[in-house]
């Protein structure tokens, strides 16, 4: 195995629940040293995530900590008091990278904006997400993944099942996630540009922006001049091949056929109606659109007659695309999530899995660090100060102070 790609790279991590992170813990999976600092007495409030219920699974393992805070340092850092802030600077002079979602009144309060931050070094990568961007009339607001990601950009609106049902609700951290991604890919660009310029820069992403991009398509369609609608309901689909059909046992099949359309007598035929495959209703895809109303029933009634395991056999047998959906509890017995490195191993009795999510990205000849337990609240105080010079005698200043616990 070749050396860490990131080896070397020190990361400060001054950030909460998921975005920001979730960014650090990809740092941490390419060799990055990520020291994440909380405070004593209010640590990260994800923490305890895991027993609080509402739309989170309760647990007795940390199961969010885990996914966005494993293989990191932790320190218990008070920098509100003059003590700590002067070890939040020494940290921060040692840093290649500063990751905050703090909401841009709290950084101004704390003097971590970026003018703060790269006054005490010049070569940093300063990387924050906010939830509206960081300009604007509204950059200063609050937001979640569901609020400024989900809500604000359309997406809850579109992705509800008709015009007539309510607004779509989102996952917990369902944006949090991919929106971590764009700013580790930010913060990879910041440091190939330091290489370039042996200059530190700020990069940003918002989760507002994210959602935007998700729904990339529609929203370049309206500003195109398209009317974006919402669509009909399954039962008065657009496209009877691009939607979704119940099978016997009450399992769905998600059909999506809209490649090699000449093949649609063969699919007629596997569904057991090749008649609909030389009926002049159905001759093309223009003709199914123009006749869905009556080519759902037809469609549903034939996948009402064979299980889904049956026609997961026969579309993957006669290389038909279609999607299986599945379950979230199919995930850890499914071999191509494991193969294919959605999750992988976690050898910690701790963790209460035998898997770990694994971030979406992988360089070959270079294996990521092995998924380790997030850090417990200040567990490497004393280690990351020593690293930067506190002795013993600094130490207990500190303490005495309230800087630290």
């Amino acid at each position: 195995m070749s050396e860490a790609i990131l080896d070397g790279i020190k990361v400060v991590e001054l950030a909460t629940y998921i975005a920001g992170p979730a960014s650090g813990v990809v740092l941490a999976d390419f060799g990055a040293d990520v020291v994440k600092i909380e405070s004593p007495n209010r640590p990260d409030p994800f923490r305890g995530g895991h027993r609080r219920g509402s739309d989170a699974p309760l647990s007795e393992y940390p199961y969010g900590y885990i996914v966005d805070n494993r293989n990191k340092r932790a320190i218990a850092l008070d920098i509100k008091t003059e003590a700590g802030r002067a070890a939040f600077e020494r940290l921060i002079q040692t840093a290649d990278v500063f990751i905050t979602n703090m909401p841009i009144p709290t950084r101004e309060r704390l003097s971590i904006g970026y003018d703060d931050i790269r006054a005490l070094n010049e070569r940093i990568v300063y990387a924050s997400i906010s939830a509206f961007g960081e300009k604007g009339p509204e950059a200063g607001r609050p937001g979640f993944d569901s609020t400024a990601l989900w809500a604000r950009t359309g997406l809850m609106d579109l992705v509800k099942p008709g015009p007539d049902s309510p607004p779509a609700r989102s996952l917990p951290g369902m944006g949090d996630h991919p929106t971590a991604m764009s700013l580790f890919a930010a913060i990879m660009t910041g440091l190939f540009r330091r290489e370039r310029t042996g200059k530190g820069s700020h990069v940003s992403t918002s989760l507002m922006a994210n959602g935007v991009w998700w729904n990339g398509l529609l929203t370049q369609a309206m500003l195109c001049g398209g009317q974006v609608v919402c669509r009909q309901p399954r039962e008065n689909a657009a496209n009877p091949l691009h939607n979704l059909y119940q099978t016997r046992d009450g399992r769905w099949i998600h059909i999506i056929f809209n490649t090699n359309l000449d093949r649609w007598p063969e699919l007629a035929a596997l569904l057991g109606r090749p008649d609909i495959g030389t009926d002049p209703r159905f001759e093309n895809q223009a003709a199914w659109i123009e006749n869905s109303s009556a080519l759902i029933p037809i469609l549903e009634a034939a996948f009402a007659e064979r299980d889904y395991a049956d026609w997961v056999a026969l579309l993957d047998e006669h290389r038909f695309t279609y999607g299986d959906i599945r379950k979230v509890d199919d995930i850890p017995s499914d071999p191509q999530m494991i193969e294919g490195r959605a999750i992988r191993p976690i050898d910690d009795p701790a963790a209460g899995a035998a898997y770990v999510v694994d971030s979406p990205i992988w360089v070959e000849d270079n294996e990521k660090a092995a998924p380790a337990m997030p850090p417990e609240l200040g567990e490497h105080t004393e280690e990351v100060l020593r690293d930067i010079g506190y002795d013993d005698a600094a130490l207990a200043a500190l303490r005495d102070a309230g800087a630290i616990s």
